[in-house]
């Protein structure tokens, strides 16, 4: 065997790791491969190819740096693990986003607009007698190339009389002008109207055109002294009084208010349109001169990629070399089923999953080899008629001399890996053990695995009785982004499934479902958003359980003889709280030319309460303990407080059973933060219809959790509600009532309806995408 400390150790070889739920693990990975990591949801595989694998990679990588320039990197904490041998340098490309800006874009992820930009500033076809401009004026994120009235973002926002007066019927005295503030500054304006002779009592709509227009968008600031109407119970004084327009107030509040209640309120007044200038281009019109192929460089920045590619025809030899570059940049990003973005798209606007997969396909140009790529679900998102082209491209990276490692649940990519890691059994406590690192078939012999029996079962799909509608939603006609005049029909009490490859519209035809719309009844949209962005929000807090819990600790005798009230329990506001950190449970330790890493509390020791509130307890338990009880362990701890127990079953019912009560919200996997919204919605007392939207519930989620989280979903169908998702999955799909796929293909090449009925009929139909893969799921459950 070679030995663990030589340089040429084909192996990973991981010893002791303990982080998060990790027990001590020892694992050997060969280099070189493609090993994939899997579990149920919290067994603890993110934890270790996240969090020990690439962490240790970082932090090796950092003390390699001068002192100085750590100051400048953001730094990862060192992972709880003995050693780690025979680890190159890595590269994490995860689902966590950034904070993508509007001038964020599909282009600027890809470096695909400076390839671009460049090849209209060499090869571009300028006006006779126009100087040639420089590559950064073809960019809206410079001041070379940003238009100067919308500053290079494409839109200006405005107001109109629409949005300031949505009731022209209404007198000034009635509150015509909405955009006003309320209270006395409101009606202090409404008295200056008055007092410069504009007649507040008059129907807005009879108002003269000049009179209208200057209340609503004058920048004169007249001082008049205005006599307030006597009250019978007060006197009030004459005072001089300076009007602002309804627009300028608007505007003001806007961009000046530290109030994010006032300035939501004034965005509501702002009508957003693209920019008269550039017609929305971004550009300076000296860079929309130019042209390649009879193109501008918007043009090209709009079109879906496949088709910008069909349209780089070079002439020349500059053009000719620029051409190929861009083209051969665009191959790896068509490969990945992202064919139908465009450069302009905005970061924002795009998935988690789609993002990922953009940056996986920059990497393919990078160049680099010798590198551990970990990647997190690299397949979210993806139709599985787009997993075979995820593969090839995983299988490049590997070719390239690297090792691909991949947190993964979709059982294809599993079947396709060298190396197959398995962790759990369970999740939290019960998980963080390696069952299985070997070739993938041999996982087979390994009993206590939960991913064994979905990766190698291949005993016939139960078929479930198909439930009747009880009548039909209709949606539509829909026109846009892709699609062009579509109208669905969603039958009402099924399980219905849209389906399609990635940008065929799915989300878009969903999102058009509002609780308006007859049939609807109440609307609950579950998404994987996450519950809160702050370590103080948590399991406990957001499904309100932490109420109860105070109340419960509140009512004890001790609390009651100290007088401690509800609020005492909380650790948000004093009082209760240690107030050495106030009440975060940890304190920033800043360290010179390393990281600064966060350390408990050294006065409550992580409690996150002072010495008195603790003192109090409710069987022989204090409340920074009960907030450390995972979900199994509450359950059994409050089983006789009826309010208590029942939120927990509900959390018990969607599988999270092993997070614990005070998690910080910052700590959950989008898939976790969606299944805690819907035990949130579980747990209330319905009554009449409720129609409940999820967009691809099962991101995130092994097979064993999408089971849990599918028994859920039905027994709503069964207590007659709707459900509808949008999903990959296509063990959802085969057990759903009611399947409306789209496509054919994604952008342009999709956008219509090519089959909806039954998960059997929708299986036949000849020109579905989905079809192959829905017929092998309803045959053999994969």
């Amino acid at each position: 065997m070679p030995d663990p400390n030589g340089s040429h150790d084909p192996y990973v070889r991981v010893r002791g790791a303990r982080e998060h739920n990790l027990q001590g693990v020892d694992v050997d990975i060969p280099r070189d491969v493609l090993a994939v990591f899997t579990g149920v949801s919290g067994s603890g595989k993110s934890s270790l190819a996240f969090g020990t694998i690439y962490a240790e990679a970082q932090r090796r990588y950092f003390e390699s740096v001068a002192p100085y320039a750590r100051r400048l990197i953001h730094q990862v904490g060192a992972p709880k693990v003995g050693e780690i041998t025979g680890l190159p340098p890595a590269v994490s490309l995860e689902q966590r986003r950034s904070a993508p800006t509007s001038r964020s874009s599909v282009g600027t992820v890809t470096n695909l607009s400076n390839s671009l930009r460049m090849l209209f500033s060499r090869a571009g076809d300028y006006p006779p007698g126009a100087e040639r401009l420089d590559s950064d004026s073809f960019s809206p994120n410079t001041a070379a190339g940003a238009c100067p009235e919308c500053h290079g973002l494409g839109r200006v926002h405005r107001t109109t009389e629409q949005s300031l007066v949505p009731d022209p019927s209404l007198s000034i005295r009635e509150g015509a002008i909405a955009a006003w503030p309320g209270a006395w500054q409101g009606k202090n304006l409404r008295d200056i109207l008055d007092a410069l002779g504009y007649d507040v009592d008059r129907p807005w709509r009879e108002l003269p055109a000049e009179q209208r227009e200057w209340i609503l968008f004058t920048d004169e600031q007249p001082v008049v002294t205005v006599h307030p109407v006597r009250d019978a119970d007060r006197i009030q004084r004459p005072y001089q009084g300076t009007y602002m327009s309804a627009r300028r107030y608007v505007l003001k509040t806007f961009a000046d208010s530290k109030s994010q209640t006032l300035r939501a309120k004034a965005e509501g007044f702002l009508v957003s349109a693209p920019c008269p200038v550039c017609g929305g281009s971004r550009l300076r019109p000296e860079a929309l001169a130019v042209t390649f192929a009879g193109r501008t460089i918007a043009d090209f920045a709009a079109l879906p990629l496949t088709e910008l590619a069909a349209s780089l025809v070079a002439r020349g030899e500059t053009a000719r070399f620029l051409t190929d570059d861009l083209k051969s940049r665009i191959v790896p990003i068509v490969e990945l089923g992202l064919g139908y973005l465009s450069l302009d798209r905005a970061t924002p606007t795009l998935s988690a999953g789609e993002l990922q997969r953009l940056r996986l396909a920059t990497q393919l140009r990078s160049g680099l080899f010798g590198v551990v790529y970990v990647l997190d679900e690299p397949s979210a998102g993806l139709h599985p008629a787009d997993t075979e082209a995820l593969l090839t491209v995983l299988a490049r990276l590997k070719a390239a001399g690297n090792s691909v490692f991949v947190v993964e649940h979709q059982l294809d990519v599993m079947r396709g890996a060298d190396w197959l890691v398995d962790v759990g059994p369970l999740a939290g406590e019960h998980g963080g053990r390696v069952l299985h690192s070997g070739p993938v078939e041999q996982l087979a012999e390994v009993a206590e695995s939960a991913t064994a029996r979905f990766l190698f079962d291949r005993s016939p799909v139960v078929k479930r009785e198909v439930r009747p509608g009880r009548g039909w939603l209709t949606v539509g006609p829909v026109d846009r982004h892709n699609l062009r005049g579509v109208t669905a029909e969603f039958p009402l009490g099924v399980f219905t499934a849209v389906t399609g490859v990635s940008g065929s519209g799915k989300s878009t035809l969903v999102g058009e479902i509002t609780q308006e719309r007859e049939g609807v009844g109440r609307l609950v949209s579950v998404d994987q958003k996450p519950i809160g962005r702050t370590p103080r929000s948590n399991l406990a807090t957001y499904t309100g359980l932490f109420d109860v819990v105070r109340k419960v600790f509140a009512g004890t005798d001790e609390a009651r003889e100290r007088g401690y009230g509800v609020g005492r329990f909380s650790f948000n506001v004093a009082g209760g709280r240690c107030e050495t950190c106030q009440g975060e449970g940890f304190v920033s330790v800043e360290l010179l030319f390393l990281p600064s890493t966060y350390a408990p509390c050294p006065d409550c020791g992580g409690a996150r309460y002072n010495p008195a509130t603790l003192e109090v307890t409710y069987r022989e338990r204090n409340i920074a303990q009960v907030l450390d009880l995972t979900v199994e362990s509450a359950a059994d701890f409050f089983a006789d407080t009826p309010a208590v127990a029942r939120s927990l079953a509900t959390l018990l019912d969607v599988g999270l059973g092993y997070l614990r009560l005070g998690q910080p919200a910052t700590e959950l996997s989008g898939g976790e933060a969606q299944r805690i919204k819907l035990a949130s919605e579980l747990q209330r007392v319905r009554r009449g219809h409720t129609l409940y939207l999820l967009d691809e519930p099962t991101t995130g989620l092994h097979p064993a959790d999408v089971e849990v989280l599918m028994r859920q979903l039905h027994g709503l169908v069964d207590a007659g509600h709707t459900v509808i998702v949008v999903e990959h999955d296509m063990s959802v799909v085969a057990d759903a009532d009611w399947v409306i796929d789209l496509g054919p293909g994604g952008g342009n090449a999709g956008g219509r309806i090519v089959a909806a009925g039954t998960p059997e009929h929708v299986a036949g139909v000849e020109g579905s995408a989905t079809a192959p893969y829905l017929a092998r799921a309803l045959t053999s459950g994969t």
